[in-house]
């Protein structure tokens, strides 16, 4: 019985021990480094707590669950885990929202892979098709496009612009290529890009891809190609 109170007790001061101890550091973390939109400085900003530093603060006396609401209200911010390490470190764990398109207009912003909008950053550029033509109304078709193309590593690679044209059809500007690529309406891509592939396939065996100028793909099981 002596033990247990002895055993509980040395826990109990332990843990005061451990929440009086302030913090030494700040470590943030992002889950992908290769797309750095928001910088460790902005999440440090985030952090800050009435008396302006976080280091030096004790343990005890950190709001976490404030600091992770103000690091996930940032619109680029998927998710943050912010917790404190036994050692007196302050962690950050970010996951930022992935761009896959961007669209350009009167207002420039990316849609990204939920279809929602995601605000440019200053310090980082995706490397995304570019939308012209199309508006805020045509986030839903322009989402279901480039979404499909990114789950296609040929046509990731491949396609760096898109186009709305007037009349709701859209035209694809490929790589390296001097032709376009006439999409149509954003409906049966399984089949219009499986013909375009195949289409390219043989234009590419044949070294016949630069005599085009229009690719089209919008008629039902047929590509057709007008020369330059």
């Amino acid at each position: 019985m002596v033990l247990l109170g002895l055993a509980v007790f040395l826990f109990g001061f332990s843990v005061k021990r451990n929440e009086a101890r302030t913090v030494e550091d700040i470590a943030v973390t992002f889950t992908d480094e290769s797309t750095p939109f928001v910088t460790r400085e902005t999440v440090n900003k985030l952090l800050i707590v009435s008396n302006g530093k976080v280091t030096g603060t004790a343990k005890e006396n950190l709001a976490l669950s404030d600091m992770e609401k103000r690091v996930r209200a940032h619109p680029i911010v998927k998710n943050a885990d912010v917790y404190v390490t036994m050692g007196g470190k302050l962690g950050v764990t970010i996951e930022q929202r992935k761009p896959i398109a961007r669209l350009n207009g009167a207002t420039s912003f990316y849609i990204d892979e939920s279809g929602e909008e995601m605000p440019l950053s200053s310090n980082f550029s995706a490397h995304v098709p570019l939308v012209t033509g199309a508006s805020k109304k045509n986030i839903a078709e322009v989402h279901k496009l480039a979404d499909f193309m990114r789950n296609d590593d040929f046509l990731t690679k491949h396609i760096i612009g898109i186009e709305r044209k007037i009349n709701g059809e859209y035209v694809l500007e490929a790589r390296k290529l001097g032709y376009e690529i006439i999409l149509g309406k954003v409906e049966e891509l399984e089949s219009k890009f499986s013909n375009y592939k195949a289409f390219y396939q043989k234009a590419q065996k044949d070294k016949s891809l630069d005599k085009y100028s229009t690719i089209t793909l919008k008629y039902r099981n047929q590509v057709v190609c007008t020369k330059k």
